[in-house]
């Protein structure tokens, strides 16, 4: 058993975790453990599909010490004339930099890969068994509360017999093997997969698609949170606040999103009941509307052969030799997370506090951590949001971030941090608007003069719905 002391013993270095304690080696002379399963930092970064991608702008994720990317602007592809979109390699080497360069260096950071955590301050290697033990003077932090969770990883809630049933993970290399293929899942996983088939060649009659249920999904034009797209990201959300403001319901609320296009969906006949906060370029969205075989209304319950069996009961005949897509893993637990408080007194549990950008939001909680005396004044400072599963969970999680925005308000160095920092990819934006251009100044007085009414409205539409 090898003994250590830290002030603080973090588990996990995804996002999460390293936007933490990127923070936290600004903001103290705090000594830090890091403790990860992985062998390398980045958590489900690591385990992703090798054609997967951020859905937001590179530029404001990660840590904020460090960009990401280089700002460039695609000029080509689904996500063409918007900002680059970081591979999961880039992701991957980009954190590891961060740790390797930043971390380490600092002389304050110890790295513990291939390690498990067992708690109580232990932990094991999981290659060669070796046991540690951490005397942790002020907090462990755990930054898997979202445990998040990606199809190579994951345990199918299906069986599979006579048939190839693979993670999107091998799909490149096995997609020539193949005439058919059949993606499984209504998540952003199981339309990237279908998106790579048809940019890579397949035909629309080559792929079914089992969606049990339909997504809104946020359009990328209102991500970009740059000067050079004001209009679109600044005016896209001023139009958010104004349908927030005047809906009669979370019913209307959505028809008017998607009549100003902040929200998309793939098929305009169908109403979608889920929302994840996925993101998508209109671009994606005409790709995915050529598939016509789209199985909808209940999940997968088991494959035989080519044969799939609905949980309702259907069963559904597939071409020869289909590969099947197996892309059900949830990203993160939006139905089964317990509500608890950020700060306890040694432990911090990071939850998203700005909706829905996880980096940010570890990134405040750290700066709080570091700059406020007592877990009463953190924990009011703190409220977790909720991730949203629906049009209802989208209202209180669009409520929840004004709420805090507004205690944030009345902080000086702790909204100075947030404005300042460069994971919060709007305030910038807003910031350097010009006066001088009578469009900007129509975004900004719709957005300001929206924003109370709109708080007001959805606590009406929450207690409606």
């Amino acid at each position: 058993m090898q003994q250590h002391s830290t002030d603080y013993l973090v588990i996990g270095t995804g996002a999460v975790g390293m936007s933490f304690v990127d923070t936290l080696l600004d903001q103290s002379d705090a000594n830090i453990i890091m403790v990860d399963n992985h062998h390398q930092p980045g958590g489900h970064w690591n385990d992703a599909y090798p054609f997967v991608r951020l859905h937001q702008p590179s530029h404001f994720y990660g840590v904020g010490s460090t960009e990401l990317g280089s700002k460039r602007i695609d000029d080509s592809g689904s996500n063409a004339g918007y900002f680059e979109l970081a591979s999961g390699p880039e992701v991957q080497a980009y954190f590891e930099r961060v740790m390797r360069e930043k971390f380490i260096p600092s002389g304050r950071v110890s790295y513990f890969p291939m390690c498990e955590y067992d708690g109580d301050g232990c932990f094991h290697n999981v290659v060669s068994g070796q046991q540690h033990q951490v005397v942790v003077g002020r907090r462990v932090v755990d930054s898997t509360f979202f445990k998040t969770s990606v199809p190579s990883r994951h345990k199918r809630n299906f069986v599979v017999t006579n048939a190839q049933c693979v993670a999107p993970n091998v799909l490149p290399t096995l997609a020539d093997q193949h005439q058919h293929f059949c993606v499984l899942g209504a998540g952003k996983t199981a339309m990237d997969a279908c998106v790579w088939l048809l940019d890579h060649g397949a035909a629309p009659e080559q792929i079914s698609w089992v969606c049990p249920r339909w997504s809104w999904m946020m359009n990328r034009d209102v991500t970009q949170g740059s000067a050079e797209f004001f209009k679109q990201c600044i005016g896209g959300f001023a139009q958010q606040m104004q349908a927030l403001a005047n809906a009669s319901s979370v019913v209307d609320l959505f028809d008017r999103l998607e009549a100003c296009e902040f929200m998309l969906r793939v098929d305009p006949q169908k109403r979608p009941s889920m929302f994840h906060y996925a993101t998508i370029s209109k671009g994606e969205v005409e790709q995915l509307r050529r598939i016509d075989h789209v199985i909808e209304g209940a999940r997968v319950a088991s494959i035989d052969g080519t044969r799939l069996t609905l949980a309702d009961g259907r069963n559904i005949d597939l071409p020869e030799e289909t590969l099947f897509v197996d892309c059900t893993a949830s990203a993160v637990n939006f139905k089964d997370t317990p509500e608890r408080v950020v700060f306890e007194t040694d432990l911090v549990t990071i939850q998203g506090v700005r909706i829905p950008n996880p980096c940010l939001s570890a990134a405040i909680i750290a700066y709080v951590e570091a700059n406020y005396s007592d877990d009463e004044t953190r924990n009011r400072l703190c409220q977790p949001v909720t991730l949203p599963d629906n049009e209802l969970g989208f209202v209180k999680s669009t409520l929840g971030n004004m709420l805090n925005q507004v205690t944030w308000s009345g902080e000086t160095g702790l909204s100075e941090f947030i404005s300042g920092n460069r994971l919060d990819g709007f305030a910038a934006v807003i910031q350097g608007a010009d006066t001088n251009d009578p469009d900007h100044v129509a975004i900004l007085e719709m957005l300001s003069s929206n924003a109370m009414p709109a708080a007001a409205n959805m606590q009406k539409l929450i207690e409606q719905a």
